[in-house]
């Protein structure tokens, strides 16, 4: 017998429910030790897995060690991290979004790849791996490609250095971008010609005019696509909002005489194997509402964001004037609804995701460079 609560199942307790307390459930590949308890406050406490290695994130036991470089979390902290999201989001109802537009977009893009001479692929800066389709590399070939990382405002100075160390490793050329102000456009711009100028050199030894560069713009939903053309070409010539979804069709458009843009809508795998990832996307608003428990997903947010040496628990609470412990997502999203939304859970999950979205709590990246 257990106790179902949103999706996260645990062996049922024999004692009264007015007695069950906010568990927080070690990875069970770590030691039992590690295991503690957090005692909370009315309203009753509910059950919640929320795991973890330790409350403090900081790699001891006490969490009064501190294991940040130069600003940002221990490479170890990190890894910790991903082995926690694994298994918070285990018992969770799958996260999967596919609406029907996005297979003949598939199919449609992969046709007009054939006409381009340089690729353009935007994703979230918060989580670069994440946005990033697991199938890209086989559609683009040996293409030319250019990787943008958009909405660099809402990371840190750290977190950008070590995402661009990364890729210029790898030999992929990097711009980081804010498509609502325009950073970074003309770069990319410089970059898209400058790469694609060889077309021109073959046109021209086989006797034929040259032609503008052509250019595809291709990610997932909602990481700033259509904005970034926009701010290219100075006017609004995309669809654009700040949801996914909104761009259904392969549209291109010109910029000056030497470059064509080709604004796609957001692709997404048939189905996301890696659900870690797929609940950084409902995070950060990369994939439709409908595919996610908002609840859910702010509970495992709150627990990031308290483990975070740049926001932690103080933070959390001067911003929503409640006492809670938010090691214990939950139960912080269940008293913050009490407090501020007669109880209304999903209005409370909402304003948590909101509030991340818009950068309230500060610049943070979900993701950092794997080794």
């Amino acid at each position: 017998m257990a106790v179902q609560l949103s999706g996260l199942r645990l062996p049922s307790s024999s004692l009264p429910t007015h007695l069950l307390r906010c568990q927080t459930i070690s990875n069970p590949k770590r030691s039992p030790s590690l295991s503690v308890t957090a005692a909370l406050s009315s309203p009753p406490p509910t059950i919640q897995v929320v795991g973890g290695k330790n409350p403090s994130w900081r790699g001891n036991e006490n969490g009064s060690g501190n294991s940040t470089v130069g600003g940002s979390q221990g490479e170890s902290d990190w890894v910790d991290m991903d082995a926690d999201l694994y298994y918070w989001t285990k018992a969770l109802r799958p996260v999967q979004w596919y609406p029907g537009h996005i297979a003949k977009t598939e199919k449609e893009l992969k046709e007009q790849l054939k006409l381009i001479d340089v690729v353009i692929e935007v994703r979230d800066a918060r989580i670069p791996l994440s946005t990033g389709h697991p199938q890209m590399d086989s559609w683009l070939g040996n293409r030319k490609r250019i990787l943008v990382l958009n909405r660099e405002d809402m990371i840190s100075t750290a977190d950008r250095n070590a995402w661009a160390t990364y890729f210029a490793r790898q030999g992929i050329k990097v711009v980081f971008s804010n498509g609502k102000l325009g950073m970074g456009t003309i770069k990319l711009g410089r970059l898209a010609k400058s790469l694609a100028a060889g077309v021109n050199v073959k046109r021209r030894a086989k006797g034929l005019l040259p032609r503008a560069v052509r250019a595809g713009i291709v990610g997932y939903p909602n990481v700033g696509k259509s904005s970034l053309i926009n701010r290219l070409l100075k006017r609004r010539m995309c669809p654009a909002a700040p949801r996914p979804g909104v761009t259904r069709e392969l549209k291109w458009v010109r910029f000056g005489k030497d470059l064509e843009l080709l604004d796609s809508p957001g692709i997404l795998p048939m189905r996301i194997s890696d659900q870690s990832a797929a609940i950084k996307l409902a995070m950060c608003d990369d994939i439709g509402e409908r595919s996610y428990d908002a609840s859910d997903v702010a509970a495992i947010l709150v627990q990031i964001l308290v483990r975070l040496p740049t926001v932690g628990m103080k933070v959390l609470q001067d911003r929503y004037k409640i006492d809670a412990d938010g090691h214990c997502g939950k139960t912080f999203v269940q008293k913050l609804a009490v407090h501020l939304f007669n109880g209304e859970v999903n209005q409370a999950a909402f304003r948590v995701l909101s509030d991340f979205r818009k950068g309230k709590f500060g610049w943070i990246a979900l993701e950092r460079p794997p080794r």
